[in-house]
């Protein structure tokens, strides 16, 4: 559980900070690149990665949600199929970047397993 803990920090510091200045697609390096060189187990890895990850997107998104940019998320909500609920944009959007980084942090378990095979 500890190698867990620390990967899962790890992703959520660096992608955080990593995130004010580069673009969003920037998770992917660093999840795949933390995974293999953690030599994190699989299964480990993907959800280190995945919570990590969109723990880094729900926490800012929630706090832009509350404090002025709810109308714009509204306004977003309303044009994707959410019927407007600026809460359910950030559950989504949290949910797709967690999805993309637990599969990054898995292709790095895996990339790592197959090239010390």
């Amino acid at each position: 559980m500890k190698p867990f803990l620390l990967l899962f920090l790890l992703i959520f510091l660096l992608s955080s900070l990593a995130q004010l200045w580069l673009p969003w697609w920037v998770i992917i390096p660093i999840c795949l690149g933390l995974a293999a060189w953690q030599r994190a187990a699989a299964g480990w890895a993907f959800w280190a990665g995945l919570l990590g990850v969109a723990l880094s997107w729900w926490l800012p998104a929630a706090w832009l949600n509350t404090h002025g940019a709810e109308l714009l998320a509204h306004r977003l909500a309303t044009l994707l199929p959410l019927g407007g609920n600026s809460w359910l944009l950030v559950l989504l959007g949290g949910l797709l970047a967690g999805m993309v980084g637990g599969l990054a942090a898995l292709s790095g378990a895996w990339g790592r397993g197959a090239v010390s095979a």
